[in-house]
């Protein structure tokens, strides 16, 4: 047991606190072993589940997942605590920092009149105090690790900053059928190497004509699996209600079944 006096209400001190205890001798064994590497995947799946309150606008649930998330950060600063690099208090003070030196327009003499003007000093103070002095530079920034249809999205958008985009929603529309019809050519050769680079080619100018679009194109694939999902539990529903096999009718039986749900729609 470790000592520890339980409290009506709790501040973001006792978090701190709580996990120390969890990670010192004498508290819980799973979390002592933990590392960055091993709760690596909790923070991320911590994450999706916040988005995914906020899609369902439940507060209550947006709340829980917000803590959740939030107990991701403190055991991975708390880590760092125990190797004696940083703690808490320095990553909130480095956040505060980077927000005073991001928003001069609040904190500073300079003036913004709008968001677009906002973004645009943002984005010029980050490159400033990352050192990036070149637009290759800013691309190569941004993480591996996002979902890949995100990472293009910022990449897009960072390389159009340097005038490198198309001139409108056309030119990417046609650059879209350009790359399908490679993808096309690709399967006629029977090239499978091939075939998988344009294929990421064609999702690559997708995510272009998704930005002119003005849509974000991880919600829209999102949206895009919800549909599938709900038509493919109609077609399923009717299937049963007509007694037949899925795995046995055929194609074109369940194309009449798909076409009967996206009509109920």
């Amino acid at each position: 047991m470790v000592d520890f006096t339980p409290k009506d209400a709790y501040g973001i001190a006792d978090l701190v606190e709580i996990v120390r205890l969890l990670r010192a001798p004498g508290g819980c064994p799973w979390d002592r072993e933990q590392d960055h590497h091993t709760i690596r995947k909790n923070l991320i799946e911590e994450t999706y589940e916040v988005a995914e309150a906020i899609d369902l606008e439940d507060r209550a649930l947006l709340r829980e997942e917000l803590g959740d998330l939030l107990l991701q950060v403190v055991l991975h600063a708390q880590m760092e605590a125990e190797a004696g690099t940083f703690d808490f208090s320095g990553v909130c003070n480095d956040i505060c920092q980077k927000l005073i030196v991001r928003h001069p327009h609040v904190f500073g003499q300079v003036s913004a009149k709008d968001t677009d003007e906002v973004l645009k000093n943002w984005e010029a103070i980050k490159q400033r105090t990352k050192g990036q002095t070149t637009a290759a530079q800013t691309l190569e920034s941004v993480p591996k690790t996002l979902p890949a249809l995100m990472r293009a999205e910022k990449l897009q958008k960072r390389a159009a900053k340097t005038g490198f985009d198309y001139p409108d929603l056309q030119w990417a529309a046609e650059d879209l059928e350009s790359e399908l019809r490679e993808v096309k050519e690709a399967i006629a050769k029977g090239d499978k190497p091939q075939m998988h680079e344009e294929l990421g080619d064609l999702l690559f100018a997708a995510v272009n004509v998704a930005r002119f679009m003005g849509a974000d194109p991880e919600e829209a694939l999102s949206r895009a699996s919800d549909k599938f999902t709900r038509r493919f539990t109609r077609v399923e529903e009717l299937a049963a209600e007509r007694e037949l096999e899925m795995n046995s009718c055929g194609i074109d039986c369940l194309n009449g079944l798909w076409a009967q749900a996206k009509r109920e729609e």
